[in-house]
């Protein structure tokens, strides 16, 4: 244990630290932080539909009285997902040239406009409809139709048209990492030029604001104009526009490789040995937990809002929900051990301070005060028990015992409520997160047991 320990202290922890402290990195991690009252307003939205809408017509047949009643708040919760989650791209592309800009300390307000604008001028503006038909028109009803512009087929009419933006196709979780790359490029760009004064000066007389405005004009125009140049290239030698092939070639089979089970005990393993030296795990893994899972968990949301088939089984939620209630390491079911079994006072003292928060998922004081930290005796369980809580859920969702996480719910959740909220209601979610604590109880005893024999000295 001790050789180990000093391995990771020697190789991974120097390498963590400087990952997360990378300017860039912590940048991207805020942005995502940055969206919380969006995406928890979108996220309540749909959740409040599955009640009132959703689970009445499924059991109660489509006419029933709660969804009529309830029909006004449905169209407002619509209206709260359509400037939320389903614009979620758009949102985030401001949020991260914001976050970009302040981190080269220039102005945040500036960034987050390059970053929204070189996303937006990426985005197609032709949108395509079609309409079956259930039987052929006459040749008079299509000569009209096909006069208009629109093709017509024995089954169908198709049109096009230019000036519209498909939101629910670019907007949402599938255009996340067209902002991110864009929101990179024009933003490092535009605050490189800032940094290097390469701007329009105005007399000291002039008002601090119009100062500040024109001189981000010239570092901001770069910006875009370097962005719509490879746009614009992109599309004419490759044929097809910039941000469908981002997500087909790379967000696609990045999402591909997160839903293997693999990828989520790397995640977990990581997320815990980083918390062991006092690093904050999530933190550090937030730039691959928020832009992979975080981008399937948008898809999953926006899916379920609109009754469409559920993309993706692993989501971001589904960390927050199944693998470590109580917090990293599933400290809650510490706590309990240590109010079972432990003997010492000390233990017991901590434990019962730390309950309380624990139950919110707050578990900040179990991991510095007992402590869990730099803590051999407690290395293995703290690493051992989310893996085991992981394994459960991962193959317990994919197998299709309980339903996928569709809904982001907010962290400080207790666990089952939690769980049951994520999955848009399903009571099997409650059953899993049982399962887990009890795994995780098992886990924790025996080391609490043991801890017993050691004296406070030691």
């Amino acid at each position: 244990m001790e050789a180990l320990t000093r391995w990771l202290e020697k190789y991974i922890l120097p390498f963590a630290a400087k990952v997360g402290s990378e300017k860039h990195l912590v940048a991207l991690r805020d942005a995502f932080i940055g969206l919380m009252p969006v995406t928890m307003a979108g996220a309540m939205a749909t959740l409040l539909n599955a009640f009132v809408r959703d689970f009445p017509n499924t059991y109660l047949g489509a006419d029933n009285g709660i969804t009529k009643f309830f029909t006004p708040l449905i169209g407002i919760n619509g209206l709260v997902w359509t400037g939320t989650l389903a614009v979620m791209a758009t949102v985030f592309a401001a949020s991260l040239g914001y976050n970009l800009a302040k981190a080269y300390n220039v102005d945040p307000l500036s960034g987050a406009i390059v970053s929204l604008s070189a996303f937006i001028m990426g985005i197609p503006q032709s949108a395509k409809l079609s309409l079956t038909l259930s039987e052929a028109l006459s040749s008079d009803a299509a000569k009209v139709i096909t006069d208009a512009g629109w093709a017509v087929s024995d089954t169908a009419i198709d049109a096009a048209g230019w000036g519209f933006f498909p939101f629910s196709k670019y907007m949402g979780g599938s255009g996340l990492f067209t902002a991110m790359i864009f929101g990179f490029i024009s933003t490092i760009i535009f605050a490189k030029m800032m940094q290097k004064n390469i701007i329009i000066r105005m007399p000291e007389s002039v008002p601090p604001a119009v100062s500040k405005a024109f001189a981000a004009i010239i570092p901001g125009v770069t910006g875009l104009y370097a962005s719509g140049l490879i746009y614009f290239l992109f599309e004419k030698y490759a044929g097809m526009p910039l941000i469908d092939w981002i997500s087909e070639s790379i967000q696609k089979p990045l999402l591909g490789l997160s839903q293997g089970y693999g990828a989520v005990f790397i995640i977990v393993l990581l997320v815990h040995v980083l918390w062991f030296f006092g690093l904050h795990g999530t933190n550090i893994m937030a730039p691959v937990l928020q832009t992979i899972y975080g981008t399937a968990m948008v898809d999953n949301t926006n899916a379920f809002q609109t009754g469409a088939e559920i993309p993706y089984k692993w989501v971001a939620g589904s960390f927050e929900a199944f693998v470590w209630p109580g917090g990293a390491g599933v400290t809650l079911m510490l706590l309990t051990a240590i109010i079972i079994f432990s003997k010492r006072a000390d233990y017991k003292t901590i434990g019962g301070l730390a309950f309380g928060p624990g139950l919110f998922n707050i578990n900040e004081p179990i991991m510095f005060g007992l402590p869990i930290v730099l803590n051999p005796l407690f290395m293995i369980p703290f690493i051992l028990a989310p893996i085991a809580t992981a394994t459960i859920a991962y193959f317990a969702t994919v197998l299709g015992f309980v339903a996928p996480v569709v809904v982001n719910v907010i962290w400080v959740m207790p666990a089952g409520i939690s769980g049951f909220l994520a999955t848009g209601g399903d009571w099997r979610a409650i059953v899993l997160t049982l399962v887990n604590l009890a795994v995780a109880l098992v886990i924790w005893a025996p080391f609490i047991i043991a801890a017993n024999r050691i004296q406070v000295d030691e």
